[in-house]
């Protein structure tokens, strides 16, 4: 079977590596986001799905916006049967989505038709579910609609992080595609539509939705910085400046503080209110203009005094 694969994020590598393995599909071509800046030199960097791709002498496009009819073309013209995205990041137009044979197919981190969007994993953490998963669907016009082909559950662990679900996910969704595809070739797999009464979205996070609001449960704002732990990190404010927070523990401790004040700390990090009269104890951060680190070594450096707010923006 040949595929054009289209990916451009870490998530997309696994999925990408088991095709590449996997004797029974060749991959034509790979289809990714443009180079872009990164890092505080803004170098050019490649995506990480154009750098296995290249490894393997694979032809790699990079159109900026695929929808224009030449870069469908250039797709289409290498005539793969199946086309198998993964975390691309922009909407395929009709004309590319009707040209398989097979179809189009999609690797999303949810169990759809829950968290549709771009921020699935993410999400499912800050909203603090019990479980994630893998779909395997039909690509449509319409964003993550299409019918659906398999699905595996995948646990939230309490100590899970956007980091640590994401590659399970990955990983997940790499080995259920190609128990899929087989089913697919042979006919043997029956799509379901999605049930339109249980959709939610999880659209990209925005800077606002990064910061922590001190006013919430313990367990919301804990949610929050696992949910964005190691990108693009839950912040608050200290002194006027930025100041994000990676790891965070709940404790039964109860205070009548204001939530956002630091109530005690100790050699290993502090304790900081927050709504419901509930304490969390912060242990890992990162001040503005310095490195990520555990908050032992943050507090070694500069006074946490009790009593300091954190939040608001002066």
């Amino acid at each position: 079977m040949k595929i054009a694969f289209m990916g451009t994020p870490d998530f997309a590598v696994p999925v990408l590596q088991n095709l590449l393995d996997d004797p029974g599909y060749e991959v034509v071509c790979v289809v990714t986001q443009p180079d872009r800046p990164k890092g505080r030199k803004h170098k050019l960097t490649p995506p990480p799905v154009k750098i296995l791709a290249e490894k393997y002498n694979i032809p790699v496009l990079q159109p900026e916006k695929v929808r224009q009819a030449e870069a469908v073309q250039e797709i289409l013209s290498f005539g793969a049967d199946l086309l198998v995205t993964a975390a691309y990041g922009q909407i395929l137009p009709e004309s590319l989505l009707k040209g398989p044979s097979l179809g189009c197919v999609n690797v999303h981190a949810s169990l759809l038709p829950a968290y549709r969007g771009a921020a699935p994993i993410q999400q499912s953490i800050i909203d603090g579910q019990a479980e994630s998963g893998v779909t395997i669907m039909y690509m449509v016009k319409q964003l993550d609609a299409g019918d659906i082909l398999s699905q595996v559950r995948v646990p939230i662990e309490d100590q899970d992080t956007f980091g640590t679900l994401h590659d399970k996910l990955s990983t997940a969704g790499s080995k259920l595609l190609l128990e899929t595809l087989p089913k697919l070739a042979s006919g043997d797999v029956k799509p379901r539509e999605q049930n339109d009464e249980e959709v939610t979205f999880a659209p990209s996070i925005q800077h606002q939705d990064e910061e922590i609001k001190w006013q919430k449960s313990a367990s919301d704002v804990r949610n929050l910085i696992r949910g964005l732990n190691p990108f693009p990190g839950a912040f608050t404010y200290l002194n006027g400046a930025v100041f994000k927070v990676y790891s965070a523990e709940l404790t039964k401790l109860k205070t009548q503080e204001k939530p956002g004040t630091v109530i005690d700390h100790d050699k290993k990090g502090f304790f900081v209110a927050t709504g419901e009269n509930q304490v969390i104890y912060v242990t890992e951060c990162q001040p503005a203009g310095k490195k990520r680190m555990p908050a032992s070594d943050f507090l070694r450096g500069t006074s946490m005094n009790e009593g300091t707010v954190l939040g608001g923006h002066s």
